[in-house]
């Protein structure tokens, strides 16, 4: 993070120093108590995302694929998939129903209140922060520059 050439200004480069921390741990929160405040899976990995998405808007896509490379990203992605289906299919081995496997019922409005829930928003925030960062590092690392490099290389002289 120390490269003054990549990225943006030294103002923005420091607010990001100061806040990528917290608006990643606010998308934990947001995950974590899902069941009990609006929120959830889907907003949280939003949120995430979002946290690495701002650092490599302030400081190159470099220093943000050495947090969480494309792969890994990916990787990220695939496990939050795989989670969701065995949370689901979870109830067919207890002899339930499709999504029906509880574990214990906690009391209301406690952390560990609503069984199988916030293990789903995990799987959720996991597919949904993966895929939107994945997706942004794709639209990035195309510019246009890159794109007509790689129409040279292929023989399409077209720069439409």
């Amino acid at each position: 993070m120390k490269n003054p050439e990549k990225g943006m200004t030294l103002i923005v480069k420091t607010i990001t120093r100061l806040t990528v921390g917290l608006i990643l741990l606010y998308g934990i929160y947001i995950v974590l108590h899902g069941h009990i405040s609006p929120g959830g899976g889907f907003a949280g990995g939003v949120i995430i995302a979002l946290s690495f998405i701002h650092l490599m808007l302030a400081f190159g896509k470099e220093v943000a694929l050495k947090k969480l490379s494309q792969a890994q990203a990916s990787i990220l992605e695939s496990l939050g998939a795989i989670m969701f289906l065995s949370i689901a299919l979870l109830g067919f081995l207890g002899g339930y129903f499709f999504f029906n496997f509880f574990l214990h019922k906690g009391s209301p409005f406690a952390l560990f209140s609503a069984g199988i829930i916030p293990l789903c928003n995990i799987a959720i925030s996991l597919k949904v922060g993966a895929g939107l960062f994945a997706i942004f590092t794709v639209l990035v690392l195309f510019t246009p520059l890159e794109i007509n490099r790689f129409n040279k290389d292929n023989g399409n002289n077209s720069n439409k």
